[in-house]
């Protein structure tokens, strides 16, 4: 056997081997390096937690009257009476609507994303709630209670704006947003009055203020945070907050109107 044959002849015996296919990995063991994510657990026993309230300081203005003739169906759900939402005050001055969340002092720990959907309405020719908080990949569910058609349209910046009208009956919408945002302003591009706004953070430390202006924001780790207060209208406000072990701080906000 020549030199040129016993070398054809060798690189054809070493071609299956080349060309094996490489040994597949079970399944299970894919599965489970996707799912080892490390999330922080807080010990019940040393978390705390932060209540407080938002108040409105000054002349109360007032409400803006909404013009709906545009649409009858809307006209009939407010019986032709409609006001703006953008500054909801109540008698003693608590403001509604605030988002309240830490800002700063989680760096490091990764939370479990909600499996619970956050839930916009469409009711009354309105976005209901106005105001809403959810984490990161947690889904949102849009649904459309009204005899008509609207549309959903986040403006987002650090997310993918996406745009999706919804009519009557139809089943609900389902989205998540994958970065955190703080606000996201949500239109109708149908009705012009309807507004409403989303905060997206990484954590689950975030609350909204009731009618009343109260908020509360609970099982949080003991450390030091920047507590941040966003309101549509009166901008935001900050404050550092330390969170003693089992330890109840109580921060309070003041806007200052005209």
């Amino acid at each position: 056997m020549n030199l040129r044959h016993w070398l054809c002849t060798a690189c054809m015996a070493a071609l299956p081997m080349g060309c094996s296919r490489t040994p597949d990995v079970p399944t299970e063991k894919v599965e489970k390096a996707a799912s080892a994510v490390s999330y922080f657990k807080v010990d019940p026993a040393t978390a705390g937690a932060i209540s407080g309230s938002i108040h409105y300081v000054g002349r109360k203005l007032p409400r803006k009257a909404i013009d709906m003739s545009g649409d009858p169906a809307c006209v009939e759900a407010h019986r032709g009476k409609a006001y703006d939402e953008s500054l909801l005050v109540n008698s003693k001055g608590g403001l509604a609507n605030g988002f309240v969340y830490i800002k700063s002092g989680l760096e490091g720990k990764s939370f479990e994303t909600p499996s619970a959907p956050a839930i916009i309405d469409q009711r009354g020719c309105w976005f209901t709630p106005r105001v809403l908080g959810l984490q990161i990949n947690q889904p949102l569910r849009i649904s459309n209670s009204d005899p008509i058609t609207h549309n959903i349209h986040p403006v987002a910046r650090s997310n993918r704006e996406w745009n999706h009208s919804q009519g009557s009956g139809e089943p609900p919408i389902t989205r998540r947003f994958v970065r955190p945002e703080v606000m996201i302003p949500v239109k109708c591009n149908i009705h012009s009055w309807m507004h409403c706004f989303i905060g997206v953070v990484d954590h689950p430390y975030f609350a909204v203020s009731d009618a009343e202006g109260t908020f509360a924001i609970r099982n949080i780790p003991p450390g030091d945070y920047v507590l941040e207060v966003w309101h549509e209208k009166l901008g935001t406000q900050q404050v550092k907050v330390t969170v003693a072990p089992s330890g109840r701080q109580q921060v309070d906000f003041k806007f200052k109107g005209e």
